[in-house]
């Protein structure tokens, strides 16, 4: 995976629903293996949202076919996307048991599929179904009506649902959110090349919608970008979106799936710039010298003088592109001299002219301590976060 994630740095979700993990599940269908019409009808009741019907076809599937990834993966989602509906704490909470114990059985016999990680990604995280969407009870009461309507397969009444649950919260994030993402779904398996546009223009509408609540939410920019690429094969468009989505949340697993299945979808090989610190200061060339002793100053004296509201030292941002920028000057200098450069000096001084080699730290080379300069570096450089992605990580140039 392209996105270095600090050891010990646990994404902070919001409310986490059905419909948060729904595009993760949009691979091919699965197809039905010896004519067995059994397992076509449960596929298809899954590929229509409709899990309230599923559920029992896949759970005698998954009794048959005990190793099959495709039935064992959906029933996993399906289990865990039905939970919603269940009223009384400890059923849901058997439920939700039971659809991790699914995946983890499905992710044993090697399942890797976004769709699998992406859920129990989700289940690692304490239940919030009962925690309000909104706190304007009629906007939550919709927006839960809409969810009940979603697990039925009745897109057409959930879409009635979160749009009323906007207007009652013209605030509520997942309310624009979910109502896009029904437009994507009635889209996706629309066969009439007219109709399906219109319905992908639609679903972006609304997560733009969603977008301009909270634009440091990844989801909306992924789900966006996944209507361009999968509803309408807009390459350059959607890869926009789902850079975005990375600046939203560049440390959430999911922000990165999009453009990961981007790069797979279009043959693009996504890679940041190769840079090789030295592990150890002897080991080192000595143009590294002033890498060593700018980041020993910044331990001695310098973090306590620019961070003077932190009372204990910690790896920053500011400490790891001073020690990086040090480099490239000095690298700069045996270039001017003549001295033939490795690859990993020559794309400090390029990254460092260029003034991206933070986004490069910030993607690339973060820590825990690192991170936590993420947040403000965004609000002032988004620009900057957007064009390392653009013109380093997704460039097909070789």
């Amino acid at each position: 995976m392209l996105t270095k994630k600090p050891a010990s740095l646990r994404h902070s979700a919001p409310k986490v629903c059905l419909a948060f993990l729904l595009l993760l599940a949009a691979s091919p269908p699965a197809r039905a293996q010896s004519n067995d019409a059994e397992r076509e009808r449960a596929l298809k009741l899954y590929e229509a949202s409709n899990y309230v019907e599923a559920l029992p076809l896949l759970e005698k599937l998954a009794e048959k076919h005990p190793n099959d990834i495709v039935i064992l993966s959906r029933l996993g989602f399906t289990l865990y996307a039905s939970s919603t509906a269940i009223k009384d704490p400890s059923a849901r909470k058997a439920r939700l048991d039971r659809a991790r114990a699914v995946l983890l059985k499905s992710e044993q016999n090697g399942d890797n599929s976004n769709l699998t990680r992406g859920a129990l990604d989700a289940l690692s995280l304490p239940d919030s179904t009962g925690t309000p969407f909104s706190n304007i009870r009629e906007a939550d009461k919709f927006i839960r009506e809409g969810e009940e309507a979603f697990v039925r397969g009745d897109l057409d009444s959930a879409l009635k649902s979160y749009t009323r649950a906007l207007e009652l919260d013209p605030k509520l994030y997942e309310a624009a959110l979910y109502a896009g993402d029904m437009y994507f779904k009635k889209g996706y398996v629309e066969t009439d090349a007219r109709k399906k546009d219109d319905l992908m223009n639609k679903a972006g509408e609304w997560f733009a919608k969603a977008i301009a609540i909270n634009a440091d939410r990844e989801t909306a920019h992924r789900y966006w970008g996944d209507a361009m690429m999968m509803g309408q094969n807009m390459r350059e468009e959607s890869r926009i979106k789902f850079v975005e989505a990375i600046v939203a949340e560049p440390y959430n697993r999911s922000a990165w799936v999009g453009l990961t299945q981007w790069g797979q979808n279009y043959g693009v090989r996504l890679a940041h710039p190769l840079v090789e610190v030295p592990k150890a200061a002897d080991d080192a060339d000595p143009v590294w010298s002033p890498y060593v002793s700018t980041r020993a100053q910044w331990r001695s004296k310098r973090f306590a003088e620019s961070h003077p509201n932190e009372g204990v030292y910690r790896h920053s941002l500011d400490e790891e592109a001073a020690a990086l920028r040090a480099v490239a000057q000095a690298a700069s200098k045996e270039a001017w001299s003549g001295k033939q450069l490795t690859p990993t000096l020559a794309n400090v001084i390029e990254m460092n002219k260029a003034g991206l080699l933070e986004a490069y730290i910030l993607f690339a080379q973060v820590d825990e301590g690192i991170a936590r300069d993420y947040d403000a570096y965004r609000k002032a450089n988004r620009d900057k976060l957007r064009r390392y992605l653009l013109e380093y990580v997704t460039s097909d140039k070789e």
